[in-house]
C-alpha cells in the first residue's frame, strides 16, 4: 500500500515518545497558548525548539496547533507563538480563526498553513477559498463520507487529512456552542466542557448526544483510493498508551498486517467503534457511552502498550541511513553517513594496523556498521573499500558508527527557520458606525413574515429554497430590497440544486445573501449578492473581521460567544451586528438524534426534541440535511437596546415562534419592553474562557 501520512497526537511528552517510537510520520501538538486542548499538558515557547529537534531527527514532522478563536487581546500572543513556531522550524502550522490565518499569510508567507476541522470545511466549495487564501492542507470534518470525501480530494491541490480514530464531537467542529452557552467554556477556544456526554433524552437512548469513537484503521485501502494524503489520530487529552496503541494499528494496516482492534478497543471505546459517516450509515449504531466495562479493559493491555515505547528493541526506526566506509593502509579509516534527506556527516577514527590473523573485511565491517539499535536509524546499505590484509577493532568501527551518526543527529535537528516579520500583520481599518443598531430578523417560514416583520426589520432572511417558493407563489407584494436568501451554511451534497435557486432569486431582483461558512461563500460566487456574514463564522477579532471585508463581504454577524464590550470595541471596515434574540443554535448535526430514535415521522409530529436532566426540551429543525439544536430558552435584549450603541445592527432569530409571537417580538423590541418569560443573556455580559 502507498505511504499515508500517519499524524499523532501529542498532548504530552510522553505522548510524543510514544508516537515516535511506534513509527508516527507526524504529530501535531500546542503550546501554552492558543491552542484547542488547553486542558492538555502541551508543550512550552521555551521548549519548543528542542521538542521539534527531537523530532526531526527522527524523522517525524511536527505541526502547531494555533486552532481557536483569536480574541483582539490576544493577538500579541499570537504573534509571539507564530514567531516561535518559525524560528523552532515547525513544519505547519493548524488554524481556525481566519483573522490568524490572515496574519499569518503576510507575516510568514512561506510557513505552511493548514486548515483545522474546527474551520467546518466539508465540500469543495469551501476548500477553494483556502486554495486562494495560501493554505497547503485541509483537515475535513468528520462527517465527510468516502465518497464526498473523494470528490474533493480529486477537486484541489491541497492536501487532505481526515480523522482515522478517536473521539467524535456529536456537533460539526466549529459549529458547537453548547459548552460556551451553558458553562461559558468555549469549545471554540479549547475548553469544551463534553456536556453531550450528559444524558440527553430520545424515546430511544439516554444519550442522545454521545457518539461512539471513530475507527477507519480497517478502510485504509479505501482511505489511499479516496485520495487522502494524511490519516490523524484524535486524542491530545489521551495517555501515551492509547497513542502506541493507534499509531502501531495505522501502521500495522498501512503495511497490510493484522490490526489489534481488540487492544485499540479495550485501551479506549465508548462502546465500541462506528465509521458511520464515512460509509453513510448515519443510524442509532453509532451513539455510545464509556460504560464501566470500557474503563476496566485497559487495565489488562496497558503494560503491553506502554513496551511497546519504553523498550529499544521495539522502537520504529524511521530513519533510513547509507554508510560509506574506507580503511586504507597508512591513513585514518574513515565513514560518512548520508540520510534520506541529503544530510551528510563525514568522520575519521583510528589508522588500521596490519593484521596478525584475521583481517577486518566487508562482512566484519558491515557486522559493525549495522548495530544501529536506540537510534532513530536503520542501515539501508552499507558500501566498503577495503584494502587487504588489514585490520580495524570492532570498538574503532563501532565508534565510527556513533561518532557519525551523532553528527547526522545535528544536522537532521538543526532548525530550518523560517523568515517572520511581525511589522507585516497590518491593523484592521475602522469604518464609522451608527448611534444605535437597526434591527434584522432572520425566520425559519414564510408564514412568519407578517406585515410588521415586513414593515420594520430592516433586512429579512429567509432560507433560499422557501424565499424561492414565497416569491414564485406570487403571494408576495412588498419590497424586495429588504429580502435576504439564507445560503444553507452546512451543504454536503446538492450544490448545483441550491445554486440555481439562488440564480432564479437573482432573476426575481433579490439582492441580498446570509452565509455561515467558507462554502456558503464559495457557492454564491460570482452571483453578485451583497453578502452578509451570519454569526456561524466565528468572527471574534478585528482580524478576521477584516478578512471576511477582504473576501466580499457586505457586513458581519459577529460569533454570539464574544461579549457586547468586545463586540462593541472590534474594528472592522463594514459594519457589524450581534443576535439579539432567539433561541441559539447550540449545535449543527449530520446524525439527527430524533431521527435515529424514531424516525422523522414523529419529529414532523411534533416530537422534535430531546429533553436535559432537568425535562427542559432542547427543540431540533432540519434543513438541507443538518439537524439544528436549540437552546431551550431565548436570549432576549428588547430592554437593553440603549446599551447597543456602536453597533450597526441586531438580528432577531426566530425559529419555532408563530406569526403573531414574531410580530409581538419586533414591538417589544421597539418599545424596549421586558422579556414576558424566561429568557437568557447569552454570552454578552460575559467573558468566555
Amino acid at each position: 500500500m502507498a505511504q499515508l501520512e500517519v499524524l499523532a497526537p501529542a498532548g504530552s511528552r510522553q505522548a510524543l515518545e510514544a508516537a515516535v517510537a511506534c513509527g508516527a510520520d507526524a504529530v501535531y501538538l500546542g503550546i501554552d497558548r492558543l491552542n484547542a486542548r488547553r486542558n492538555a499538558e502541551n508543550f512550552t515557547m521555551q521548549n519548543l525548539a528542542e521538542t521539534v529537534r527531537f523530532c526531526h531527527i527522527h524523522g517525524v514532522k511536527v505541526y502547531l496547533t494555533l486552532n481557536i478563536v483569536v480574541l483582539d487581546s490576544e493577538i500579541t500572543d499570537l504573534l509571539e507563538a507564530a514567531q516561535a513556531a518559525c524560528e523552532a522550524g515547525v513544519d505547519a502550522v493548524i488554524v481556525q480563526d481566519f483573522g490568524a490565518a490572515g496574519i499569518l499569510r503576510r507575516c510568514c508567507p512561506s510557513l505552511r498553513l493548514n486548515a483545522s476541522t474546527q474551520m467546518a470545511v466539508h465540500n469543495i466549495e469551501g476548500v477553494r477559498i483556502l486554495e486562494d487564501m495560501g493554505f497547503s492542507r485541509v483537515v475535513l470534518a468528520r462527517e465527510c463520507s468516502r465518497e464526498e470525501i473523494a470528490a474533493i480530494a480529486s477537486a484541489t491541490s491541497l492536501e487532505v487529512e481526515v480523522f482515522v480514530h478517536g473521539a467524535l464531537c456529536m456537533c460539526i467542529s466549529g459549529q458547537c456552542y453548547m459548552s460556551s452557552v451553558l458553562g461559558q467554556r468555549s469549545g471554540n477556544r479549547g475548553l469544551c466542557a463534553q456536556p453531550c456526554r450528559l444524558p440527553f433524552s430520545t424515546p430511544a437512548s439516554s444519550h442522545a448526544l454521545s457518539l461512539k469513537d471513530m475507527s477507519l484503521i480497517a478502510r485504509m485501502d479505501q482511505l489511499l483510493a479516496a485520495g487522502v494524503a494524511s490519516l490523524k489520530i484524535e486524542g491530545r487529552m489521551k495517555r501515551p498508551e492509547y497513542v502506541a496503541a493507534a499509531v502501531t494499528a495505522c501502521r500495522a494496516a498501512l503495511a497490510g498486517e493484522p490490526v489489534g482492534l481488540d487492544t485499540l478497543q479495550a485501551v479506549f471505546s465508548r462502546s465500541g467503534f462506528t465509521d458511520g459517516y464515512f460509509s453513510g450509515n448515519r443510524t442509532i449504531d453509532m451513539f455510545g457511552i464509556r460504560e464501566k466495562e470500557d474503563v476496566t479493559a485497559a487495565t489488562g493491555v496497558l503494560g503491553e502498550l506502554e513496551n511497546l515505547y519504553t523498550n529499544p528493541r521495539k522502537r520504529v526506526q524511521k530513519v533510513g541511513v547509507q554508510f560509506d566506509f574506507s580503511m586504507q593502509p597508512g591513513v585514518q579509516s574513515a565513514l560518512t553517513a548520508r540520510d534520506m534527506d541529503g544530510n551528510q556527516a563525514t568522520v575519521y577514527g583510528e589508522i588500521p594496523q596490519a593484521a596478525l590473523h584475521k583481517p577486518t573485511d566487508r562482512e566484519r565491517a558491515e557486522a559493525a556498521l549495522c548495530k544501529t539499535g536506540g537510534t532513530p536509524y536503520h542501515v539501508e546499505s552499507v558500501s566498503c573499500s577495503i584494502a587487504p590484509g588489514l585490520m580495524l577493532p570492532a570498538s574503532a568501527i563501532n565508534a565510527l558508527r556513533r561518532d557519525a551518526l551523532a553528527q547526522l543527529d545535528e544536522c537532521r535537528g538543526k532548525p530550518k527557520a523560517t523568515a517572520f516579520d511581525p511589522a507585516c500583520a497590518g491593523t484592521p481599518p475602522q469604518a464609522p458606525r451608527r448611534d444605535a443598531p437597526e434591527l434584522r430578523v432572520r425566520l425559519n417560514s414564510a408564514e412568519q413574515l407578517t406585515p410588521t416583520v415586513l414593515e420594520h426589520a430592516a433586512l429579512i432572511t429567509l432560507p433560499a429554497d422557501k424565499l424561492l417558493a414565497l416569491l414564485e407563489s406570487g403571494q408576495f407584494s412588498g419590497s424586495l430590497q429588504k429580502l435576504c436568501a439564507g445560503v444553507p451554511r452546512i451543504l454536503f451534497s446538492g450544490q448545483d440544486s441550491v445554486r440555481g435557486q439562488l440564480e432564479r432569486l437573482r432573476g426575481h431582483g433579490v439582492q441580498h445573501a446570509s452565509v455561515g461558512n467558507l462554502g456558503s461563500i464559495g457557492l454564491v460566487s460570482g452571483l453578485e449578492f451583497i453578502l452578509h456574514g451570519e454569526s456561524f463564522l466565528n468572527i471574534t477579532n478585528s482580524y478576521a473581521a477584516w478578512e471576511y471585508a477582504q473576501l466580499g463581504l457586505g457586513d458581519l454577524e459577529l460569533s454570539f460567544e464574544l461579549s457586547l464590550d468586545a463586540a462593541k470595541k472590534l474594528r472592522s471596515p463594514i459594519p457589524v451586528g450581534v443576535d439579539l434574540y432567539g433561541k441559539l443554535s447550540l449545535m449543527s448535526l449530520r446524525n439527527c438524534p430524533v431521527r435515529a430514535a424514531v424516525g422523522c415521522g414523529r419529529c414532523k409530529n411534533g416530537e422534535n426534541f430531546i429533553a436535559d436532566r432537568k425535562g427542559n426540551r432542547l427543540e431540533t429543525s432540519c434543513a438541507y440535511g443538518i439537524t439544528e439544536l436549540y437552546n431551550p430558552v431565548p436570549l432576549y435584549m428588547g430592554d437593553r437596546m440603549r446599551e447597543l450603541g456602536g453597533l450597526d445592527f441586531g438580528v432577531l432569530r426566530f425559529t419555532t415562534e408563530s406569526p403573531e409571537e414574531c410580530s409581538q417580538i419586533i414591538g417589544d423590541y421597539l418599545s424596549g419592553a421586558p422579556a414576558g418569560g424566561t429568557f437568557t443573556r447569552g454570552l454578552l455580559y460575559k467573558a468566555i474562557l
